[in-house]
């Protein structure tokens, strides 16, 4: 469990490689000064110069362009502290059915500028090198409707040469992955904290294929609460206690207390086996082998930490443990458990059979941090389950060099595909990644069943909480569908619940004068018994 530093909730409209640019400032502001950059008169090439100089061009600025020169706008400078808004909240609905929470599909302009590594390539060679998740044919297809845009005009060829500082933006039809139907429930909220006990399977903040369905999003559009700030984060298929601090005072507050080791974390899990009675205590270090996936592994080269575990109950086939991280490693008590031989149940990383016929017990793995990554790809890619790791469905940027590694905390997405957070990274990443405005093509959104763009909710009893939709609630939102789109041609079945639950939660959460705590869930409970 990794502290963050506190930083606003939301993030910028664009990401920019830390070698190459800035970022742009998603503010309402700065989007327009972009957006007025990009269209100024002076910024066409090709007009003449008044007095006889009809040989040279000018740019943007008054630069003087050679000709077939284009003009490159400078970047815009970020602004750190800008939040999500209603205009973000409203870019589509959501709809119950069937005990999950599903989003309209909507179209969404990913923007990003020219890596260091694109600058001389052809757009061509990008798309074909690093977004293979469309075929080059949907991307000559989605040029001719003016979809993809270089410094905000439309791209005519694909065959464009990039240079520094561009800006590139995609628009995509895009449909997020459903999540549990479980309200959010507020445990505290007195101006200085929001705690909040997160379901399972919904992710913190944006990333990868989540947007409207991560907790964020959630509280905005349903609950108008925003200008949060992030102390910690949980694994989207990690639920339990969860903290924002409400103002930039009290969340500094709360992140000296979490470097000065004075905020105590339990969890409990549910593992295979039988775990020993008594305490046990797991000391082996650490260490990160992708960022992308978030996969680490007990290695000497690691970080030190410290986890101690006491079993709670066995009911002869599995056990429940309580779990107290002494430290913040990404992943420290799946991890620990792992080596230990007793993974988290239903945890798709560390209970793969990618790590071999000991599961990873001991550190014992007979591959390479290469072969273990091309291994869980290729597990998850045979099961149809790509998104537990929350990589590109095709698996791009495995095995990249060490640069691209280091790279890889952070998000390349001019196709929407993403590569995982770290832990500690989170409040930079929000800050570092685009996140796009609304799109120029006209947002359907779930018109044909919400025309009022309202967000749909299921009944609720008379506690609050949701029941299930009903049958009239339609399988596939009509009004939704792009002709260019790959995923609305598939039909999807929705995620069971060992896709939707690892049995991993945040039970309590503790400081020096103060204390928040969840109920035990119910796979925690000694007479709990796993279906079929």
């Amino acid at each position: 469990m990794h502290s963050s530093s506190a930083m606003e909730q939301a993030a910028v409209v664009t990401e920019s490689p830390a070698e190459v640019n800035s970022p742009v400032s998603e503010e309402k502001t700065a989007e327009k000064e972009a957006t007025e950059t990009g269209k100024r008169k002076s910024d066409e090439p090709g007009e003449p110069e008044a007095k006889g100089r009809g040989k040279r061009r000018r740019g943007g600025g008054g630069k003087n362009l050679r000709r077939g020169e284009r003009y490159i706008p400078p970047p815009q400078k970020r602004n750190p502290g800008v939040s999500f808004s209603q205009e973000h909240f409203d870019e589509t609905s959501y709809y119950f059915e069937g005990g999950l929470r599903k989003v309209c599909p909507y179209y969404f302009d990913f923007k990003t500028y020219c890596k260091g590594r694109w600058i001389g390539k052809s757009l061509l060679e990008v798309f074909k090198s690093e977004f293979r998740a469309e075929s080059m044919e949907y991307y000559q297809e989605a040029v001719k409707e003016g979809r993809i845009r270089l410094n905000e005009t439309p791209v005519e060829d694909l065959s464009v040469v990039l240079r520094n500082n561009d800006h590139m933006k995609n628009t995509v039809h895009r449909h997020e992955p459903p999540v549990v139907g479980t309200p959010l429930e507020i445990l505290v909220d007195d101006g200085e904290v929001l705690v909040v006990n997160k379901p399972a399977s919904i992710p913190v903040h944006p990333c990868g294929r989540f947007r409207h369905n991560t907790v964020i999003f959630i509280l905005g559009k349903e609950r108008g609460i925003s200008e949060l700030h992030t102390v910690h984060r949980l694994d989207r298929l990690t639920s339990g206690v969860l903290l924002f601090a409400r103002t930039l005072e009290i969340s500094k507050k709360l992140d000296q207390l979490v470097r000065d080791r004075q905020l105590e974390k339990e969890y409990v899990c549910r593992v295979a086996g039988e775990f020993p009675e008594g305490e046990l205590i797991c000391e082996e270090p650490i260490l990160v082998v992708s960022f992308k996936i978030g996969l680490c592994r007990v290695d000497p080269k690691g970080k030190d930490c410290r986890t101690v575990f006491q079993r709670i109950s066995f009911n002869g086939k599995n056990s429940v443990v309580r779990c107290l991280p002494l430290t913040g490693r990404t992943h420290q008590i799946r991890v620990h458990l792992q080596y230990l031989g007793f993974p988290i149940l239903n945890d798709p990383i560390y209970g793969s059979s990618a790590w071999g016929p000991r599961m990873g017990k001991g550190g014992l793995v007979e591959k390479s941090d290469e072969e273990l990554l091309q291994a869980l790809v290729e597990e998850h890619r045979s099961q149809e389950s790509l998104h537990m790791l929350d990589i590109p469905d095709d698996g791009i940027g495995i095995g990249k060099d060490a640069e691209d590694v280091k790279r890889s905390e952070k998000v390349d997405k001019l196709d929407g595909t993403s590569e995982r957070n770290t832990s500690k990274e989170i409040n930079q990443t929000q800050n570092d990644t685009q996140v796009p405005t609304s799109s120029e093509i006209v947002n359907q959104g779930c018109a044909d069943i919400n025309p009022n763009n309202t967000p749909l909710t299921s009944p609720t009893n008379s506690n609050g909480s949701r029941t299930e939709a009903t049958d009239s609630t339609p399988k596939t939102p009509p009004g939704t569908r792009d002709h260019l789109c790959s995923e609305c041609k598939l039909v999807r079945p929705d995620p069971t619940e060992k896709e939707l639950i690892m049995y991993l939660h945040a039970l309590r959460y503790k400081g020096p004068d103060f204390e928040y705590s969840t109920r035990l869930p119910d796979w925690a409970k000694e007479d709990w018994v796993e279906a079929d």
